[in-house]
């Protein structure tokens, strides 16, 4: 009787959780696409626009944001082509794996950090990279 009454408590969350994964799914890819986005116009506002404030109080402004981009994640920076994989929730948040295409045709994956802010936006709250097992995204 125990693990009945279990299984239909853990229905129960995972009924309520998926349509609720499904509208922040669809808020995160927009989210990651509008910063790569962005970045391949060179747009120093918008991209810094779209990091949490986490990431901006450690880069108080859109050109540091983006000499940092600049010099620490190439892939990201200048992305030829971008995969979602990977969705997962995490602590307050989510964590999102992007399988990336750099200039050169090499593989990477960045793994995002996102969380929802008060105003309801979806912020990048970090990313980490490295280098992806195929020959392109």
């Amino acid at each position: 009787m125990r693990s009945f009454v279990l299984s239909l408590a853990l229905g129960a969350i995972l009924s309520l959780s998926g349509p609720a994964l499904a509208d922040d799914r669809s808020d995160i890819q927009a989210t990651i696409s509008a910063q790569l986005g962005a970045f391949r116009a060179g747009d120093k506002a918008a991209a810094y626009g779209l990091a949490a404030p986490n990431i901006q109080r450690l880069f108080p402004s859109p050109d540091v944001f983006m000499r940092m981009v600049e010099t620490g994640y190439e892939p990201v920076y200048r992305s030829s082509s971008a995969t979602f994989g990977d969705l997962r929730p995490e602590g307050s948040g989510f964590r999102q794996e992007v399988n990336l295409t750099d200039a050169a045709g090499g593989s990477w994956i960045a793994t995002y950090t996102l969380e929802r802010q008060p105003d309801g936006s979806m912020k990048i709250t970090g990313c980490s990279l490295r280098k992806g097992d195929d020959l392109s995204a």
